[in-house]
């Protein structure tokens, strides 16, 4: 962890000159704007430079934003550590650069780790030993001012953070896009549904997932290259089907396992969605096998296994009723296919 400096390591080169730079700059950064210049001097006395060797941690996630640090020299490496040893990286912090002024001034907790990647040294405030509150007994009025001036930041950045988003949308959709899309077909993936689930959920909710049939027999032939086209023209029929309704979401689940999910539809009308679907699927265009194929058929036609479910009637449970609706369409595909069913799980 970071060493505070002691008077000894102060005198050596120019570190006093280092040290009222550092503490000067600290006071005129924005978390402290607007205070009056004695009021910037008595924060100063209370805050102090530390060192921070190479490699050692100056917060992590779980810890309480206690303090805010100016970086002085050196530089910070900000990440989240992920299971199986890998990083998320954040972002990299440069001598005179703010690090932790939002969740300090927010009073939250960290959800990242601060790292440094050379030795490097900081202005903390408040100084080693003590706490705001302490600080705020001893000061109370120019404790109040800076809380003050740190909600002020907050609803600033929050609000230059709208405008941001809002002169940008088109730029925010496309990222959010390509994000959750299936480079391979352009369907948005699973994880898109896994992650947005609780914000897209409307009852009632239709799943129809499908199953090309046979899909073995195109690729054994012809080689992964057709089965990617014959994929194409699969998610092209899916697609149609939300632009057509003007709701909903064609997706693809594993595979070749794909599907189309559709808010505010009833159990009807999905019972319909499904047979168009696979009249759709079944309509395109057969696909010349190899001459050199053994098999009995001289083209792939295309036909698909459907399966269908609709929230909350045929489960409450959302996770239980993919999972069960996934199960049932491998069993009518494995028992030949070119079916469509309704999957009952029960609420």
């Amino acid at each position: 962890m970071f060493q505070r400096l002691s008077q000894k390591e102060t005198a050596i080169g120019n570190f006093r000159q280092k040290e009222t730079y550092g503490l000067s700059a600290l006071m005129e950064s924005d978390f402290f704007s607007n205070l009056l210049p004695y009021e910037k001097k008595i924060l100063a006395d209370h805050a102090e430079i530390i060192a921070l060797p190479k490699g050692d941690v100056l917060f992590s996630p779980g810890d309480k934003a206690e303090r805010i640090y100016l970086l002085s020299s050196g530089i910070l490496r900000i990440f989240k550590p992920l299971d199986g040893g890998t990083d998320e990286e954040i972002a990299y912090f440069t001598p005179g650069d703010l690090i932790g002024d939002f969740d300090f001034a927010r009073g939250a907790r960290y959800n990242a780790q601060a790292e440094a990647l050379e030795n490097s040294s900081l202005v903390m405030f408040p100084r080693y030993g003590l706490t705001m509150d302490s600080f705020a007994q001893e000061m109370p009025g120019i404790a109040a001012r800076l809380l003050l001036n740190s909600a002020a930041m907050v609803t600033e950045r929050i609000k230059s953070t709208r405008k941001l988003i809002a002169e940008n949308i088109s730029l925010v959709r496309e990222l959010h896009r390509k994000a959750y899309e299936d480079p391979g077909t352009g369907l948005w993936k699973y994880t898109f549904l896994a992650d947005e689930t609780d914000r897209i959920l409307e009852e009632p909710m239709a799943l129809i997932m499908i199953k090309p049939d046979r899909f073995k027999v195109l690729v054994d032939s012809l080689g992964h290259a057709a089965g990617d086209k014959a994929m194409l023209q699969i998610a092209r029929v899916l697609k149609s089907f939300p632009y057509r309704l003007g709701r909903g979401w064609a997706l693809r689940f594993r595979s070749n396992e794909t599907g189309i999910l559709i808010n505010k539809c009833s159990a009807a009308e999905a019972e319909s969605l499904a047979h168009s679907l696979s009249q759709a699927i079944s309509a395109l265009a057969p696909i010349p096998l190899a001459t050199s194929d053994v098999s009995s058929h001289a083209a792939f036609s295309f036909s698909a296994s459907i399966a269908w479910g609709i929230w909350p009637d045929d489960n409450r449970d959302w996770q239980t009723l993919t999972e069960g609706l996934y199960d049932l369409l491998m069993e009518v595909w494995k028992d030949g296919g070119n079916k469509i069913v309704r999957y009952k799980g029960g609420c």
